[in-house]
């Protein structure tokens, strides 16, 4: 996603739909390795991604944590979500404030480039 104008602002960041973020987690996962997803899912805590890959959810291949214990996995998919909603949020906050900054930069420089030097000698110019 591309921002336009000076500065991305939380409403832009937080226009990726939950349809989009679910199609590139869906499409990276088929592309990693099968040790790579095993290492988010340990690291996750989960198994399997949405319930779309019912043929990687088969309880052998699951190295998760949650395996070990009586309650069942949640999906890697929407652990996912939750962490990519988290992070978008704090990197449009972060992008919000700097695009205050920079508009507050632009107004200072309005203000104060035509001010006169009092100190400087009114006839020196002529």
């Amino acid at each position: 996603m591309v921002c336009g104008g000076f500065a991305c602002s939380k409403n832009a960041l937080c226009a990726l739909n939950v349809v989009y973020m679910t199609d590139v987690i869906n499409a990276s996962w088929w592309v990693m390795s099968n040790s790579t997803r095993h290492e988010l899912e340990r690291s996750f805590d989960c198994c399997g991604l949405f319930n779309l890959t019912t043929q990687y959810q088969d309880d052998a291949s699951c190295n998760a944590l949650c395996k070990n214990r009586n309650y069942t996995c949640q999906m890697c998919g929407e652990k996912f979500l939750k962490h990519s909603d988290e992070a978008l949020k704090i990197l449009g906050g972060v992008g919000l404030f700097f695009s205050f900054t920079e508009i507050l930069g632009v107004w200072l420089a309005m203000r104060f480039r035509n001010q006169k030097d009092p100190r400087a000698n009114p006839s020196a110019f002529l």
